[in-house]
């Protein structure tokens, strides 16, 4: 008798509350899981599930059993990435998701150098802006920004992000530089999604409503319009400081900086970190300059 036929199966539909987001997690048909689960709850001889055409619930046996078999798969997954770890040789998939521009930007060409480094390991790398359930989509890491609001998600800072107020030199010559908030009133300011700017003046945070003649929720876009003196404009750091760096942008309001914004890993806490995740959280910490 085979027992573990249907497990897995049965423990992914019962955490997705769906045949067909189980099967999605497993990489197999809906009608593959239904199969082994039907021949699961015959081998038993109990019914595990209460299936209807709009709703899915477990029984109380069910209920049982899925408690039981989540812990001993969760053990087993334990036990396949402790041999496998014994080599030293990180190998298997990991599905990582993170913003659109800062993985284009920065975190791509560092799981690039990950991958030719670990030969044996295959990165599923999603962008998308937003805010995706780690356990949900099956996700073993997400890089984010800013503040954290999930309590349930460990997470190790990676990094920092700045947000710069910058200028060309020939926007300068011509319209000024503002030396206080009151100043940006009288400028072209180049906006994203926000009508306005945040900063921080005297220990306190601030938000400046700002206008100008250019509204994109690209920052590329935004960022060419700078250099070509169309205007101010409020980017990350990751756009702008090779152009500080060459004098092709100056800064403007330095000492009203917001502070730095976290950069994070995240992970969620009721999953050990496998070996080959954990190595890639240390690389991206390892490879990514903190600022500040």
């Amino acid at each position: 008798m085979r027992l573990w036929e249907g497990v897995s199966e049965f423990v992914a539909v019962a955490e997705c509350n769906s045949f067909t987001e189980g099967a999605k997690r497993l990489g197999v048909s809906t009608a593959q899981v239904s199969r082994q689960v039907s021949a699961l709850e015959k081998r038993l001889g109990v019914k595990l599930l209460y299936r209807t055409t709009r709703k899915l619930a477990l029984t109380q046996e069910g209920c049982a059993y899925f408690q039981d078999c989540k812990n001993i798969l969760k053990s087993l997954a334990e036990a396949e990435q402790s041999i496998v770890s014994m080599d030293n040789v990180p190998r298997g998939k990991i599905r990582l998701t993170a913003p659109v521009t800062y993985g284009e930007e920065v975190l791509g060409p560092l799981v690039n150098d990950f991958m030719i480094k670990y030969e044996f390991v295959e990165v599923d790398f999603h962008l998308t802006n937003a805010v995706v359930d780690l356990v949900d989509g099956g996700y073993d890491l997400a890089v984010r920004h800013g503040k954290l609001e999930d309590s349930s998600m460990m997470a190790k800072r990676l990094s920092n992000r700045s947000v710069f107020v910058c200028l060309s030199p020939e926007y300068a010559k011509k319209n000024g530089v503002p030396k206080s908030l009151s100043d940006l009133q009288k400028h072209n300011c180049l906006l994203g999604s926000l009508d306005f700017w945040k900063f921080q003046q005297s220990g306190k945070k601030k938000q400046v409503r700002v206008s100008g003649t250019l509204r994109c929720n690209n920052g590329y876009n935004l960022l060419d319009a700078a250099l070509k003196g169309a205007g101010i404009v409020q980017l990350p750091n990751h756009y702008v400081e090779s152009y500080i760096d060459s004098g092709q942008l100056l800064v403007a309001l330095e000492g009203m900086r917001e502070p730095d914004e976290g950069v994070w890993a995240l992970y969620p806490n009721n999953r050990q970190l496998s070996p080959k995740v954990r190595l890639l959280v240390d690389f991206l910490s390892e490879n990514i300059a903190i600022e500040g």
